[in-house]
């Protein structure tokens, strides 16, 4: 099978609404600070009421990374759920504009397209409440053998692992891809997804991921330590290759043969934090998929986050394929 793809990932399809708050209205409204947390259409529609004018765009962690992965110039395909509805039509269309390929048959008869609701407070930091709607409705069936098969990397959405019929799916991915050859990618999402299913992640990154993305707290949150250093080196035992994010810290590779410490690319304003994580991944992957050093593959995941966090919205507004050629990272 040729290698048609650098990236073929799978996750939610879902519509962001993005809006400024401040503190006291994550307060008011119960919301944990920079937490994601489900919500049913009628909790959804109340907290849109409630917010502030939002920009609506495409958005789902999985397919953000599409998306900073063809602003590098690589190549993408994306698989997940939408609707039979307009939101499910503007989605994909705006994955079908970046170039990245999208062929799930729309959901007829069921949830409507899923829509977060994000409020970014004056730190950048978002605090996302998430109806999953035509998401959750993914299943092995929607898994494209031939596109899991041609695709240098295949890349998982931690947040998929809430619902049964996706792990069923991660499972068909990852014996498709092993048996062409290719490698699993999977991100941890969020520290509440690793609380409710750290049994499980662990039993799936020990047999079948080759790369793990996590950020800080999801590692702590997966291996119950408050012990960074214990984190990584429990990691390193179990996944052969993990890129952990820490903010202003920034990130940290981790190998079988070694640790490597890569700073934070500099920010003169921190707008929003919303897609770091997914950016961060869009330029990791495009560098292992072209066949860069590690080292490299961390400095342009770093370019892609910090392009993402000085903007609101969780894709990139500029091209990452010249900005990291202005960084020498070309």
């Amino acid at each position: 099978m040729p290698e048609l793809y650098d990236v073929a990932a799978i996750g939610n399809a879902i519509v962001d609404v993005i809006a400024r708050a401040t503190d006291d209205f994550l307060v008011q409204n119960g919301l944990t600070k920079g937490a994601m947390m489900l919500v049913d259409p009628a909790a959804s529609a109340a907290l849109y009421a409630k917010m502030s004018q939002g920009v609506e765009a495409s958005g789902g962690s999985a397919a953000n990374t599409i998306a900073g992965l063809a602003s590098f110039g690589g190549k993408g395909a994306f698989m997940g759920k939408v609707a039979d509805d307009p939101l499910g039509a503007v989605f994909a269309k705006d994955m079908r504009a970046i170039g990245a390929r999208f062929e799930n048959a729309p959901l007829t008869g069921g949830p409507a397209t899923a829509v977060s609701m994000i409020n970014v407070t004056p730190d950048g930091q978002r605090t996302m409440c998430t109806f999953l709607g035509a998401s959750v409705e993914f299943t092995d069936a929607d898994v494209d053998a031939k596109t899991v098969e041609a695709a240098k990397i295949v890349y998982l959405e931690g947040y998929l692992f809430d619902a049964e019929t996706a792990r069923r799916a991660f499972a068909k991915a990852a014996a498709l891809a092993h048996g062409a050859g290719r490698q699993i990618a999977l991100t941890l999402s969020d520290s509440f997804v690793v609380e409710r299913h750290r049994a499980g992640l662990l039993g799936f990154i020990e047999s079948q991921v080759d790369l793990l993305f996590a950020n800080e707290s999801e590692l702590l949150a997966l291996f119950t330590t408050a012990d960074f250093d214990e984190a990584c080196e429990a990691l390193r035992t179990r996944c052969d290759l993990a890129a952990v994010t820490r903010s202003e810290q920034g990130s940290v590779i981790i190998a079988k043969g070694e640790l490597l410490h890569i700073a934070a690319e500099p920010v003169e304003k921190v707008v929003d934090t919303t897609g770091a994580g997914d950016q961060y991944a869009a330029g990791f992957m495009f560098g292992l998929s072209r066949g860069r050093s590690l080292a490299d593959c961390g400095w342009l995941a770093s370019v892609a986050a910090a392009e993402v966090i000085s903007h609101y919205g969780p894709r990139p507004q500029v091209s990452l394929k010249d900005l990291a050629a202005e960084k020498g990272l070309a």
